[in-house]
C-alpha cells in the first residue's frame, strides 16, 4: 500500500467516524478539544505533586512535564510544516464528503496532531511522576487522564481539525517523548532522594 492509498484510506475512516457525531456528542467533542478548559487540571495536577512530594522532587516532575509540553508540541509544528498535509477541513475532498466542521479552521496543515501529542505526553509524564510516591499506587488517575487523552485525540476528529492518521502518529509521538523525558526524571528524583538519604545519616 502506497502513500496515496494510506491518504485515501484515512479520509475514508476519517469521514466515517466525524460522520457519527450528533446533537448530544458535538458539544461534548469541542469541550474536550477546547485548550483553554483544561488549564484547571494542569494547575490542580502540579499543586498536588507538590502537596505530595519533597519541593525539590516536584520540581523536577514538573519540569520534565513542561518539558515534554513544549518538545511535543514544537516538533508537532515542525512536522506539520514539513509535511505540509492540510487539514480535513481545509480538504476539498473531504469537505465536499459531508465532513462536520464543529470549530474554526485553525492553521492549513494538521499532521500530526498536537493535541493529540501534548494530551498523551502530559498523562504519561503525570503518570510516571506520581510512581515517585510511594505510599499510593494512584490507578484511578492513571485511568482517567489515559481517557482524558484519549478523548481530547478523538475530538479533533469530531470537530474536522484532523485525520485518524494525524492522532495515532501525535499519541505515538507524545507518548514516545514523554516517556524518554520522564524515565530522565525520574532517574533524577531517585538521585535526589538517594542524597537526602546520605545527608540524614
Amino acid at each position: 500500500m502506497n502513500i496515496e492509498e494510506i491518504h485515501k484510506l484515512d479520509q475514508e475512516i476519517t469521514l466515517l467516524i466525524n460522520s457519527t457525531g450528533n446533537a448530544v456528542t458535538d458539544p461534548i467533542m469541542q469541550f474536550f478539544s477546547n485548550i483553554p478548559v483544561w488549564i484547571p487540571l494542569y494547575v490542580a495536577v502540579a499543586a498536588f505533586l507538590f502537596y505530595r512530594m519533597k519541593w525539590k522532587q516536584a520540581l523536577v516532575i514538573m519540569l520534565s512535564i513542561l518539558i515534554t509540553f513544549i518538545c511535543c508540541d514544537q516538533f508537532a509544528n515542525f512536522i506539520k510544516e514539513t509535511v505540509g498535509r492540510l487539514r480535513p477541513c481545509h480538504d476539498d475532498f473531504m469537505v465536499g464528503n459531508g465532513l462536520s466542521i464543529l470549530e474554526g479552521k485553525g492553521g492549513m496543515y494538521g499532521f500530526f496532531s498536537g493535541h493529540a501529542a501534548n494530551s498523551f505526553g502530559f498523562a504519561i509524564s503525570s503518570s510516571i511522576g506520581l510512581k515517585n510516591d510511594r505510599h499510593h499506587k494512584y490507578r484511578i488517575y492513571t485511568w482517567l487522564i489515559f481517557f482524558w487523552a484519549l478523548m481530547v485525540s478523538i475530538s479533533r476528529i469530531f470537530v474536522g481539525k484532523h485525520y485518524l492518521g494525524d492522532i495515532i502518529v501525535g499519541a505515538v509521538a507524545g507518548s514516545l517523548i514523554a516517556l524518554t523525558i520522564s524515565f530522565i526524571a525520574r532517574a533524577a528524583v531517585k538521585a535526589i532522594d538517594k542524597k537526602e538519604q546520605v545527608i540524614r545519616h
